[in-house]
């Protein structure tokens, strides 16, 4: 597949979600898989997702445990993102991606040492056009593994290897 096209698809998800202020990021637990609603960043999608969270949640735990999520998205249309998460507690990112919003939510500042960052690289994102949903899209790409998946007449297979 030509980047040029690898391009359109990234353009097509960033399109899809760059309105959309809030996503359920869903991690695994002990007990089964668990979401809840994230701030999402104010960024150009690239293949990654930020969210800020503090280390004394659970997610942060969950994260450390399995680095498998999953991000949805609901707003024009429908978006589901599988990915690995890691905690990235890089101050000058932080700063970066902190706006007041974040110091009324989480009541501290981006150098509080509690204050972390989810990244999540996206490895896989299928997503519904709320206009027509009988026709599915959806793009793969394998950062871990290289591996391409096998597509269907209703799914879009692509790999994206930055």
């Amino acid at each position: 597949m030509s980047n040029m096209m690898k391009q359109e698809e990234m353009e097509t998800l960033r399109e899809l979600i760059k309105d959309v202020e809030t996503a359920m990021l869903t991690t695994v637990t002990e007990e089964g898989l668990i979401s809840r609603p994230m701030k999402t960043q104010e960024l150009e999608f690239d293949g990654d997702l930020w969210f800020f969270t503090k280390k004394e949640t659970n997610k942060y735990e969950e994260i450390l445990h399995d680095h498998d999520v999953n991000v949805a998205y609901a707003g024009k249309s429908y978006v589901s993102v599988r990915g690995r998460a890691e905690i990235v507690e890089d101050l000058d990112k932080k700063k970066e991606l902190w706006s007041k919003t974040y110091e009324k939510i989480m009541q501290t500042s981006y150098d509080d040492p509690n204050v972390v960052l989810i990244n999540v690289k996206a490895e896989a994102a299928e997503y519904w056009e709320t206009g027509n949903f009988t026709k599915k899209v959806a793009f793969f790409y394998k950062r871990i593994t290289g591996q391409s998946s096998k597509s269907t007449d209703v799914n879009e297979t692509i790999e994206l290897n930055k």
